[in-house]
């Protein structure tokens, strides 16, 4: 591909040496990804580096139980740190990663990456200064996860995700997935709220009734 365009929508990649850009530029491709589909998975080595440039990518984690636990999304502009970590050690994937949306990106083959992880200091700057801010992320994702308050966090996400109107549509397993919590937590805390009068909820869809109340919540130390 030709066009330079797409560098415009990272701000790392605009102050790159010309020559740089024209590298990414000539040697990298444009896919297209319908959303619900797996473009990484445990046991897989990473064969490029996709810089999305339009839609959403869940990374998530099963665990020893079979509970699948969201550790952080990649949205447009951003690259995904669990990919930059493979293939720098140059190892298997231990994550998923899968669109929730119709999904463009860049795909950077491993070659242009391990030459100009090499031959540019601007490139490597770039790669690990954005490793080292989604690495900040992950771990405060853990300490949430670890340490934080269930209903702290389960009113956060509700906010979050009521963010066309007071309601929103999700599952008690999919909050639990998001939370890294069981399912059977997220419905007790959710009966407690609607005890209070906070949310009504049917199948698959909660109200926010008291939205003031539940930010409050939110924004608890």
């Amino acid at each position: 591909m030709t066009d330079t365009g797409w560098i415009e929508q990272f701000q790392g990649l605009r102050t790159l040496p010309e020559a740089v850009k024209r590298a990414l530029v000539a040697e990298s491709k444009v896919v297209h990804v319908p959303p619900g589909t797996s473009v990484f998975g445990p046991g897989a080595v990473p064969d490029s580096l996709l810089f999305l440039t339009k839609g959403r990518v869940r990374v998530q984690q099963t665990s020893e139980g079979g509970r699948d636990i969201v550790l952080y999304r990649v949205e447009a502009g951003e690259s995904c740190v669990l990919t930059t970590a493979c293939l720098l050690a140059h190892e298997p994937y231990s994550a998923e990663g899968i669109t929730e949306t119709d999904v463009t990106a860049i795909a950077i083959p491993r070659g242009t990456f391990d030459r100009l992880m090499g031959a540019s200091r601007d490139f490597r700057d770039f790669v690990l200064t954005a490793y080292a801010r989604r690495i900040t992320d992950l771990f405060r994702v853990i300490d949430e996860v670890a340490f934080g308050r269930i209903d702290v966090r389960l009113a956060s996400r509700l906010v979050s995700l009521a963010v066309e109107g007071d309601d929103l549509m999700a599952t008690h397993q999919q909050l639990a997935n998001e939370l890294g919590t069981a399912r059977e937590v997220i419905s007790r805390v959710l009966h407690d709220f609607q005890k209070r009068g906070l949310i009504a909820q049917s199948r698959g869809r909660i109200t926010l009734l008291e939205r003031t109340k539940i930010e409050a919540l939110a924004a608890t130390v």
